[in-house]
């Protein structure tokens, strides 16, 4: 026991020395070798603390290369441009809410067409969600041990509800706590933002600090913009979708 004492002792002095690094005995140092400091997260070097170096996301994203349609000599092609998609601490607080503000250009053009093009143009976001809790019992607590007549009891309920008195249980009884949850496969969810009805060649959608959120979600998330542009005539309707660089949350 005292000899691990004395390695637990030592190693934690090591760690309390001093970080440098040993410059070459070359040129301008005839004496051997000089200490130089060597700056590392938080380490003192020269009595003055090194800042931590946390980096700070953006928010902005690549946009997808262009997608195109050409049907009867009429081209449709979406693009977009100035993407940002950043995570937000939902209002509600709650660990099962998914929220985002959002931002971008979104353009579409027509071209080729013999008579003014129209049609709709529509922008959004689609949301995968890892693991869906929406429509499943959630988190159930509770407790379980054996009873005073020698049988096993169980009270469960979902998280939040109110427990019978546990004196049920006899006394000097084990009783352990019990956590579930109800887990589904994972969902995806499509948020509508605008549906525009153009007249023109060349409809465009800008949107700026716009909030996004799903509910029911746990675990990891993917959040990626969508656009489609559809023409319609008498006789023809023609679609094309784009979507945008998923990006994972």
């Amino acid at each position: 026991m005292l000899r691990a004492v004395l390695t637990l002792t030592a190693a934690a002095a090591l760690l309390a020395s001093p970080v440098s690094a040993t410059a070459d005995p070359g040129s301008g140092d005839p004496g051997g070798s000089t200490p130089i400091p060597v700056a590392e997260a938080g380490v003192a070097v020269d009595g003055v603390p090194v800042a931590y170096s946390t980096p700070v996301d953006d928010g902005k994203v690549a946009s997808s290369p262009p997608a195109t349609s050409a049907l009867e000599g009429v081209t449709l092609t979406i693009s977009a441009k100035n993407e940002t998609q950043k995570t937000a601490a939902p209002l509600t607080t709650a660990i099962s809410t998914r929220e985002y503000v959002v931002g971008g250009v979104f353009t579409g053009s027509v071209t080729g067409s013999a008579t003014p093009p129209e049609g709709v143009f529509e922008v959004g976001y689609q949301i995968g969600c890892g693991i869906d809790m929406s429509t499943g019992g959630g988190v159930f607590v509770g407790v379980s041990g054996q009873g005073a007549l020698g049988s096993d009891a169980i009270l469960s309920g979902p998280l939040g509800f109110n427990l019978p008195p546990i004196g049920i249980f006899g006394g000097g009884a084990g009783i352990t706590g019990l956590v579930g949850v109800n887990l589904k496969p994972g969902f995806v969810n499509t948020v509508l933002v605008t549906k525009k009805n153009f007249k023109g060649p060349a409809p465009e959608i800008e949107l700026s600090n716009l909030r996004v959120k799903i509910d029911g979600c746990v675990g990891e998330s993917f959040i990626r913009s969508y656009a489609t542009l559809s023409r319609a005539t008498a006789e023809v309707e023609d679609i094309v979708s784009w979507f945008g660089v998923t990006k994972a949350v």
